[in-house]
């Protein structure tokens, strides 16, 4: 996957729950808890469609350790595997808390487009 991901938005109200849908499934390495990941991702905002953040508009892909991360991807990469293309719907409570939690993102459901590049 060498593009940025289109996403296509959900009808309907946000899930409660995370939601986890494997878009291409890769023949790499698995993802697992704990482990380091190194990823292209988007993300957006459920109801708005806005994109808050993406690694694709810095023109490079981040790694990072996924202890230090939100929940809905702490539960929501292990298991996929290098090469894959997973989408996570992240409820408020697996990402960056309730409303008026301090986070500009509180209180919102998230949409995630992960391209996982490797993991170690």
């Amino acid at each position: 996957m060498s593009s940025k991901p289109e996403i296509e938005f959900p009808s309907g109200p946000a899930p409660a729950q995370l939601v986890i849908e494997d878009l291409v499934v890769g023949d790499g390495p698995e993802a697992v808890p704990g482990g380091t990941v190194e990823v292209h991702y988007v993300g957006v905002d459920y109801d708005s469609g806005e994109e808050f953040d993406s690694s694709w508009g810095r023109g490079q892909p981040i790694a990072f350790p996924l202890q230090g991360l939100i929940q809905g991807w702490q539960d929501g990469i292990p298991g996929m595997k290098v090469g894959g293309r997973r989408q996570l719907i992240i409820p408020p409570e697996q990402a960056y808390g309730p409303t008026g939690s301090g986070h500009q993102l509180s209180g919102k459901t998230l949409i995630f487009v992960i391209d996982l590049l490797s993991t170690r």
